[in-house]
């Protein structure tokens, strides 16, 4: 009884420095929005999504490569407006997760990546993540 008692208490203890380990990556600031980027490596990645509750937007990037999806980095991300088409926001993504504290409205998102532009429009509403995943071929 003794040896498993020590074996779920090791593993309680694996667990909870492994969660210690997975850190949300700094927030940043493009024009006065906050965000997060990042998401390279699984506990980042993990410790990211769970964050994303707790905010309006969450951006996914990836790319086919190889015949198959693969997480990016370094896309540049822009977004407007869509009543004015003023430029609210531009960062560039340090891992294949965003995370933009927008307020609620329409905007217009232009992500590029290696010189290929994609659009998408989204619709924040408070108290609601809204997710949008960008994928290039």
């Amino acid at each position: 009884m003794k040896a498993l008692l020590k074996i779920i208490l090791s593993a309680y203890l694996v667990l909870v420095s492994s969660l210690a380990l997975a850190q949300i990556p700094d927030t940043q600031y493009s024009q006065g929005i906050s965000y997060i980027t990042g998401g390279v490596g699984e506990s980042e990645a993990t410790a990211i999504l769970a964050e994303a509750k707790q905010w309006p937007l969450l951006l996914e990037m990836s790319k086919i490569e190889n015949g198959r999806g693969v997480w990016i980095f370094g896309a540049t991300i822009k977004i407007m407006g869509s009543t004015k088409k003023q430029l609210v926001f531009d960062a560039q993504a340090e891992g294949p997760y965003m995370l933009i504290n927008l307020e609620p409205g329409d905007y217009v998102i232009a992500a590029s990546y290696e010189g290929v532009e994609q659009k998408r429009v989204v619709s924040i509403k408070a108290n609601v993540l809204q997710k949008a995943s960008l994928f290039w071929k």
